[in-house]
Parts: structure tokens; sequence; C-alpha cells
């Protein structure tokens, strides 16, 4: 089992999908980086040699942020919206969708489960 930034890939998959499980790293990044360090991108992640699994990892550390870093930044932008007071960051705080999707009869994922008022 191949482990990469710290994410162990499914041994099964081709390795241009099983890229694509490292947190900020889609399949256009997946196959440029395949590209760019040479390895096949029908090989199967267990068919990977150490050599190739080692490419692919220095590849992935100097020209993407991926998984902890990437994350970091990403809550580290939704904070700074919620501080400079921007419309994004009011509703994140309140917990509404922030892309303009109407919430009167939707937004149930970002609302969380129904509040009933006035029953009696």
């Amino acid at each position: 089992m191949a482990r990469i930034a710290g994410v162990d890939l499914p041994k099964k998959k081709r390795i241009e999908y099983g890229l694509t499980y490292i947190y900020g790293i889609g399949l256009h990044s997946s196959r440029l980086i395949l590209e760019a360090t040479g390895v096949n991108p029908d090989k199967r992640v267990h068919e990977l040699s150490e050599e190739e699994a080692a490419k692919l990892a220095i590849e992935i550390r100097e020209t993407h942020m991926v998984e902890g870093d990437l994350r970091k930044k990403v809550a580290m932008d939704i904070k700074a919206l919620m501080d400079i007071g921007a419309y994004r960051g009011l509703r994140h705080r309140r917990g509404l969708p922030c892309r303009g999707q109407k919430t009167k009869t939707n937004a149930r994922t970002r609302k969380g489960k129904r509040k009933t008022v006035g029953a009696a």
C-alpha cells in the first residue's frame, strides 16, 4: 500500500484515481503530477515501485498544497471573512449557505435538523 502525503491510497485503483484520495488533489491535478513524474497513469497503486512512489511524493510536496496545510489555509480564509464582517463570513458564522442558495425550503444540510416553532 502506497502512503503519500500521509494518506493510504487504495491498492486496487489506478494511480490516476488513487491520488485523488489526497485532500487537495483532483483528477486534473493528478494527471499533471503523473505527467511531470513520468509515471504511467494506467498502473495500479500496488504495482508502484518505491522510487515511483518517492517521485510522486516529492512532486506533490513541491508543487501542491495538500492535506493539513490546505485545510488550515481554508479554515484561516473563512476565519478572515468572519473577522472582517464580510457577508460570506456572516453566513458562515450563522451556519447558512453562503453562495446565494435560497433557504426558505431547502438548505437542510447547512441549517441542520428542523426546529419546529409554535407547535402546541
